[in-house]
């Protein structure tokens, strides 16, 4: 079975910085992109950023220049650095592979900008 396991997230004030992890194990094919969304209570999930194979990465325009992406081909891991929190960042982050056969989601990890 894949899995996919998060972690980073927690409680933060406003302004500060939090870095998420998400690390693919188990047998998997090739994996094309990887990427990160979120969804806030009464919201619907959105992409906050991915990043592909060659490296082009996308990103919400709520987000750029605060957050970046990476990724660790070797480990099959992906990272969100995220600086200068606002509250409205506030959310369940949720982990995203996209390999060539299957899309695979994350468990969520909660992210909480508050002072």
């Amino acid at each position: 079975q894949v899995q996919l396991v998060e972690s980073g997230g927690g409680l933060v004030q406003p302004g500060g910085s939090l870095r998420l992890s998400c690390a693919a194990s188990g047998s998997i094919s090739s994996i094309k992109v990887m990427g990160w969304y979120r969804q806030a209570p009464g919201k619907q999930r959105e992409l906050v950023a991915n990043i592909l194979s060659d490296r082009f990465t996308n990103y919400a325009d709520s987000v750029k220049g605060r957050f970046t992406i990476s990724r660790d081909f070797a480990k099959n891991t992906v990272y969100l650095q995220m600086n200068s929190l606002k509250p409205e960042d506030t959310a369940v982050y949720y982990c995203n592979v996209v390999s060539q056969i299957r899309i695979y989601w994350g468990q969520g990890t909660q992210v909480t900008v508050s002072s």
